[in-house]
Formats: C-alpha cells, structure tokens, sequence
C-alpha cells in the first residue's frame, strides 16, 4: 500500500483536526519509501519497542504517543536519539495517532465503554456515549457525531462496587487499583479517559457519574476530586486500546490482496510493584 493512503487509513480513525492544539499526533519521521508492506502498532515509541518492531520486517510504525511534543535536536546519546538512529537507518517511517485517537469516541478509545455496555445518557443524541470535553467533531457512519477526551454512559444494569472491579480485573493488567473517595452501592453512571484524564474531573460529576476510571491520580487531586475517580494507571487501558487498533488496522487493510501486514508490539507498564508482601 502506498504510504500516503495508509496514513488516510490511519486518519480515518484518527483525524488530526480532532486532536487536542498541543498535540503534535502525525507524521513523525518522514521516509523515502513509496509503499508499506508491514506496519507495527506500539503504545510508546521507545527503542526497544522500535528495535522489535524492526526486527519484524516493519516499514512503518505507528505509535500511540509521540516521539516528542516539541521538535528539539539530538543533541545528546538519550532514547530519543536512539529512536531516531534506528528509524533512519532502517528508513522506516513512525506515526503518532495520540490525541487524534484519544478524541474520537467511537474508535479504539472507547473500548472499555464498549465492554461495559454503557449506553447513552437519556436525552442523548445518537448512539455514541456523551463527550465529556469537546474537541471538534467527524463523520461516523455516515453521520456527524461529537468529539473530544473522556465519555459517559449507563450501565445497563447497576453495579456494586465489587462487582465493576471484577468487570474490570481482565484490563488492568494486574496492577493495584487505587480508589479516591466512596463509591455508592449501586453504580449506574460511569465516565472513562484512558490515560490520563483526572482534569476531567468536574465534567463527568456534572453529567452524573457515580464514577470516573482514568490514570495517573495526583494526591490533592485525588482530595479534591469531585467524585469518585477509580486510578487503574496510564499504562493498562491505552495498551489495550492500540491493541485493538491494530486487530481494527488488520481486518481492514491486512486481508486484501496487496494489503499491508499489522502487528502488535507489546510494551511494559514502567510502573510495578517493588515486591509482594505476604501475610
């Protein structure tokens, strides 16, 4: 496939004119060949994960963060440099789908919405789970739909609080999940941001949310939290969810005659347990 339509295909998905202004999601380096025939899926562009996919035949890369938010020089022998050295020398390009995808509520972000079976909110319009901060909006479907970081939805049965972090145990890749503030018996209302979403905070409470599930919980944060925010970590939920971009990538451009070849290359959560304490 030709370079520039796998990065349509891509932007399909992961339109830039949804991406948050600060963002730098695209092209982020460039290469001098004209056709793909293998692209790798990583969550984090990091060398060890760029030597692997590699390794794999890759010709392209297409990561969920960026290698950088702020164009700067290889100035010294660190990770970025290293990235960099192994993308020229392979001449393999690297595209960062990172806001782009975050905001876009019925593509990959929005899989443990999907898993849960939120619904929409009542008075909603569509059948796509309500934004919690707007960015823009995309056509999906054949129809215009809301854009933005963080959704909320319904469950379609209340849940204990047990009862989600059983739902939930499957993704969370065995890390602790930390919990601010109480949840209440019965949880109906839940919001979501993979990643990093704590700021989302006052928006889901306005909608209702019994609770949010995000990453990367801050201690007054956490005091000042509006509503129950449930920490399952930056890692755990943005892995799964290029993941599943990936399989989407695959069915759509990997089973056609002169397709392109997807893979998965699987990261590491940077943040685990120093040991366990038994007893």
């Amino acid at each position: 496939m030709r370079f520039a339509d796998l990065v349509r295909v891509i932007e399909t998905t992961a339109p830039l004119s949804i991406a948050a202004a600060w963002d730098h999601s695209g092209i982020q380096v460039a290469t001098r060949r004209g056709e793909i025939s293998r692209l790798a899926v990583c969550l984090d562009p990091l060398p060890c994960h760029l030597a692997s996919a590699l390794e794999q035949g890759a010709e392209m890369i297409l990561s969920h963060h960026p290698l950088a938010l702020e164009p700067r020089l290889p100035d010294r022998a660190d990770a970025y440099h290293a990235a960099l050295s192994l993308l020229f020398r392979a001449d393999a390009a690297l595209y960062a789908a990172h806001t782009s995808l975050d905001a876009n509520p019925a593509g990959p972000v929005g899989w443990l919405g999907r898993e849960l079976g939120l619904l929409p909110l009542e008075g909603a319009s569509g059948h796509v789970l309500q934004v919690l901060e707007p960015t823009g909006s995309m056509t999906h479907e054949g129809r215009e739909i809301a854009c933005g970081f963080g959704v909320v939805g319904a469950l379609p049965t209340a849940l204990t609080p047990e009862a989600l972090a059983h739902a939930l145990a499957p993704w969370t890749g065995g890390v602790a999940v930390r919990l601010a503030g109480r949840l209440p018996e019965r949880i109906r209302r839940v919001a979501v941001c993979p990643g990093a979403g704590v700021s989302l905070a006052a928006e889901a409470a306005a909608y209702g949310a019994d609770v949010l599930i995000t990453g990367d919980l801050k201690h007054h944060q956490a005091l000042e939290a509006p509503l129950p925010i449930l920490d399952v970590g930056h890692f755990s939920l943005e892995e799964e969810m290029m993941r599943r971009f990936a399989a989407d990538l695959d069915r759509a451009i990997g089973k056609t005659p002169g397709g392109v070849s997807v893979c998965f290359v699987p990261g590491r959560d940077p943040l685990r347990p120093l040991f366990s304490v038994a007893g």
